[in-house]
């Protein structure tokens, strides 16, 4: 049981008037002083009952971008023999509106509806609610938490980004492969001896003749889109507003290239490394890691691992501020993708149109790209990219 700022105000003033009353012996004073303190232990016995009830929440969807909200359902019941008194209850996480319960009679059950909002970027644990008796006149009230929690995944906006175009070929069909090739598609990589368990429908009847022994085809996927994107989380680089930005942009990036299918990979310099087949499900686990980034120090720019075997090929993508020492960096994975953005947020740097990413000597066939915001930084990616 709490006082609430009004109660205490109240109780203070009741000090006050009985402590002036005795002084000017004004009985009037003592009187009001009186009637305050009773209307305090008024308050004591009617919030001395606690809201003996069930309650359980359940959300529509727990992933939502940042300024949107998401709809939540409150069933409430009586399982006692006593009606219950109203009251209120709010989500201790602060993502929701406060739902006034009214009376609940024996047994009854009622169903409130109210909207989680996404206020910022992040992961939230949402609950347990907060049930709150409070006397008619404010003056105290009695918490107590209830029901489960969940969790909401904040993302941060996703705005109308164009996927890249497809990168070049991981192998040629007379030359070695990667080791991660796809197997099942209609281009012929090798003509190989058979062994138990080929499609008998792969044979390759001259190598056979020609050779005396069974021989297939083998087949592989020469050509899937491939689409990383590094995402520069160093402090120094970014301020804390523009690396809210940076992060829009990259989620607006990687979420277009994994619905159109994309093998996607996404980076950062504290160590994060996320790789999924792309698609509507593969981009959920790239959004997460988006969802919980933070500024953190790295030891450099272009992580170790970027351009190792199994992970080359396609689209680099760089979000990136103030790194015009480290861009050169990227020369040593540039020759591992068919094309390489690097791309700029904020209102920093002397870059060619006065913004964000320097000039990327030294790196062969890099195209760079600077805005102000994560808006104007996909509008002029779409431009780039058309």
């Amino acid at each position: 049981m709490r006082l609430t700022p009004r109660g205490a105000g109240v109780l203070a003033a009741a000090v006050l008037l009985y402590a002036l009353g005795e002084v000017a012996n004004y009985v009037l004073l003592r009187a009001l002083a009186g009637a305050a303190v009773g209307a305090v232990l008024a308050g004591i016995a009617v919030t001395l009952r606690r809201p003996r009830v069930a309650v359980r929440r359940e959300i529509s969807a727990n992933r939502i971008q940042r300024g949107g909200a998401t709809a939540a359902k409150l069933v409430v019941s009586n399982p006692g023999p006593r009606r219950q008194p109203g009251f209120t209850a709010r989500e201790q996480s602060g993502h929701g509106e406060v739902v006034d319960v009214g009376s609940l009679a024996p047994g009854a059950s009622e169903t409130y509806y109210y909207k989680l909002t996404g206020r910022r970027r992040g992961r939230f644990t949402v609950g347990p609610l907060t049930l709150e008796r409070t006397d008619p006149l404010g003056l105290l009230r009695r918490p107590v938490a209830a029901g489960d929690t969940a969790t909401l995944w904040v993302y941060p906006p996703l705005r109308s980004a164009r996927a890249p175009g497809a990168g070049h070929p991981r192998h040629h069909h007379d030359g070695p492969t990667t080791d991660d090739s796809l197997h099942g598609s209609a281009d012929l990589r090798d003509v190989r001896e058979y062994v138990v368990g080929d499609e008998v429908r792969h044979l390759h009847w001259k190598a056979t003749a020609r050779t005396g022994r069974l021989m297939v085809r083998d087949y592989v996927d020469p050509d899937h889109p491939r689409f990383t994107l590094l995402l520069d989380t160093r402090p120094h680089v970014l301020s804390a507003v523009e690396f809210e930005e940076a992060v829009e942009l990259a989620a607006s990036l990687v979420n277009a290239a994994a619905t159109a299918g994309h093998r996607c990979r996404l980076l950062t310099p504290a160590g994060a490394d996320v790789a999924t087949d792309g698609g509507a499900v593969g981009v959920r686990p790239l959004l997460d890691v988006l969802c919980e980034a933070v500024q953190e120090a790295g030891d450099a720019m272009v992580p170790a691992g970027l351009g190792r075997t199994g992970m080359r090929g396609g689209c680099l993508v760089v979000v990136t501020g103030r790194a015009s020492k480290d861009l050169p960096l990227l020369a040593a994975v540039r020759a591992h993708f068919s094309a390489l953005y690097v791309l700029g947020v904020g209102t920093h740097g002397l870059g060619m149109d006065g913004l964000g990413v320097h000039g990327i000597d030294g790196v062969h066939g890099a195209r760079r790209l600077s805005a102000p915001d994560a808006r104007e930084a996909v509008s002029r990616w779409n431009q780039l990219v058309s």
